[in-house]
C-alpha cells in the first residue's frame, strides 16, 4: 500500500504526533508565540492539544505499536487542522 498525499505535509504531521506523548500545557514560550492569535484559534487549538495528547496516552495504554499510534494521532491531527481551515478564514 502506497501512502497518500503530500509526503511533506504527512511528515510534518507524524513529527508533530510525537509531541502528543507529552502533558498538555501552555509553556511561557507558546504562549508568547500565541501572543496576537484570535481567541476562536487559541480556544481550538486547547481542545486539540487536550484531545491529541488523551488519545496518545489511551493508545499506549492498550499497548498500540508506537508508530501506529503516532500515525493515528497525525491522522486525527489533520482532521483538526482541515477544521480549523473551514472554520477560521483569515483576515
Amino acid at each position: 500500500m502506497h501512502p497518500a498525499g503530500n509526503s511533506s505535509a504527512r511528515r510534518a504531521m507524524v513529527e508533530a504526533a510525537w509531541a502528543y506523548q507529552h502533558p498538555a500545557r501552555i509553556t511561557p514560550i507558546i504562549a508568547r508565540r500565541q501572543g496576537g492569535a484570535p481567541k476562536t484559534v487559541l480556544d481550538i487549538a486547547w481542545k486539540a492539544q487536550l484531545r491529541l495528547c488523551a488519545r496518545f496516552r489511551k493508545l499506549a495504554v492498550r499497548g498500540v505499536n508506537r508508530n501506529k499510534l503516532v500515525v493515528a494521532v497525525a491522522r486525527e491531527l489533520a482532521g483538526l487542522v482541515w477544521a480549523i481551515g473551514q472554520q477560521v478564514r483569515p483576515v
